[in-house]
């Protein structure tokens, strides 16, 4: 008989520079984050067929890159639909969340979740002027923008986008945060 060694446990993948996956997201979960929505309206692929549809996602990679000209940067899993679209579609907005639409949050940022268009079904929104994306109502700040570039970071596209609307439609609470993997408040 031989002997044979038993198996090892799975070990988690580490990076030639020795950060594993895990020890990675653990550091960045204590970089606390706001929380936004972000919108795009998918055209309509048959001109006899039914309209194009609106596609949602929440998302915590998001900052402000420049003010001359205005821009912004979203940062989007490579291959998920919102990538997909603003490979498609360059206009799309964001919406920054306030403390009390985590409900929302936490619906657009669902694995396999259905339609998003009954997602968006009980949700108070505007569709933007610039953009034909929805802005959610009551969020603290939306902005409408225009993608300028599209860069491949690893695993993600980081979508800069330069910003055509600014609004500030609710004056209303604090930011959502998202902080060591939970959305939180402030204070």
């Amino acid at each position: 008989m031989l002997n044979t060694p038993s198996a090892a446990p799975p070990v988690p993948p580490v990076h030639a520079e020795g950060v594993s996956n895990d020890e990675f997201r653990a550091a960045m979960s204590r970089l606390a984050a706001g929380v936004v929505l972000v919108t795009a309206h998918e055209a309509q692929s048959d001109p006899d067929g039914p309209s194009g549809e609106d596609v949602g996602m929440t998302a915590t990679s998001f900052m402000s890159v420049s003010l001359d000209p205005p821009l912004v940067l979203i940062g989007l899993r490579e291959g998920s639909r919102m990538d997909d679209l603003l490979d498609e579609q360059p206009l799309w907005a964001v919406s920054v969340l306030s403390e009390s639409q985590r409900h929302i949050a936490g619906r657009f940022a669902m694995k396999g979740r259905i339609s998003d268009r009954l997602l968006f079904e009980d949700i108070p929104y505007v569709r933007g002027k610039a953009s034909g994306a929805l802005l959610v109502s009551g969020a603290l700040a939306t902005l409408e923008c225009r993608t300028e570039q599209r860069v491949t970071a690893g695993d993600h596209t980081l979508v800069i986008g330069r910003v055509l609307t600014s609004s500030l439609p609710s004056a209303d609470g604090g930011p959502l945060a998202y902080f060591r993997g939970r959305y939180r408040q402030l204070g």
